[in-house]
């Protein structure tokens, strides 16, 4: 039997010794797994493997999602509270975020627009998001300047993001026209989940049926692939879009 457990020992310590150098970790991990198996697989487990795993990042969800939960204007008390001790463009540019998260779109454009003023004047995180609170607060002439800006000064800052939500301000602008095009461009560029999923959700709410049905079709396709954790990750953007044509149907 103890032949039986230093052997169990051993392939432990081999799964790990594969992870450590599929992964590129330094090479003295495998001397410590293969000197010392047990104890080696142990302290691997802990300081690289459980880390860097699925089960970890879904861990530091959880405990993020509770504790926003539990006191959910936390953070914005903190960023106005360190705004307040020391005005600088970051902690202002903190504050306008936690403002645009609390649900407070005005203000976050206000914060963010004031930031756009100093030395951060052509930052492309601070005009993304100063182009979502103007779409929050439904000043869609305003989100737009700000994207065709970060497009005109960086094309690759968050490309894909920028064109969705470019295609949804015009949307929400009753440019129906130019957001189909938008759409299609964004469609034809990254062809990914996202792109197409609230290209979906457009489709449907703007009565293009045959946009919205071949896009949905894609959608299930794509999901019936989808392993579990990739379907937790996307849960809300699949939801969003069941709720889009549930709507549809009821109408």
């Amino acid at each position: 039997m103890p032949f039986v457990g230093l052997g169990v020992h051993v392939l432990i310590a081999l799964f790990f010794a594969v992870h450590a150098v599929r992964s590129g970790q330094s090479m003295y991990w495998l001397f410590i797994l293969f000197a010392f198996p047990l104890l080696g697989s142990i302290v691997y487990f802990i300081v690289v493997f459980l880390p860097n795993s699925r089960l970890e990042r879904g861990a530091r969800k959880v405990v993020a999602a509770a504790a926003k939960a539990m006191d959910p204007t936390r953070e914005l008390r903190e960023a106005r509270s360190a705004f307040e001790y020391t005005p600088t463009a970051g902690n202002q540019s903190r504050l306008a975020a936690a403002l645009l998260g609390a649900g407070l779109p005005e203000e976050a454009a206000a914060n963010y627009e004031a930031c756009l003023k100093g030395p951060f004047a052509s930052d492309p995180l601070i005009r993304f998001g100063a182009a979502r609170s103007f779409l929050e607060c439904r000043r869609y002439a305003q989100a737009l300047s700000h994207l065709d800006a970060i497009r005109a000064s960086d094309s690759e800052f968050r490309p894909e993001q920028v064109a969705l939500l470019r295609a949804r301000a015009l949307a929400d602008d009753g440019r129906r026209a130019e957001a189909k095009a938008e759409f299609d461009a964004a469609l034809h560029r990254f062809g990914s989940f996202d792109v197409r999923a609230e290209y979906a959700i457009w489709a449907v709410k703007s009565g293009d049926t045959e946009t919205a049905t071949r896009l949905k079709a894609e959608l299930d396709q794509t999901i019936k692939r989808w392993d579990r954790h990739t379907r937790e990750h996307n849960a809300d953007l699949v939801r969003r879009v069941a709720a889009a044509f549930d709507g549809s149907a009821r109408r």
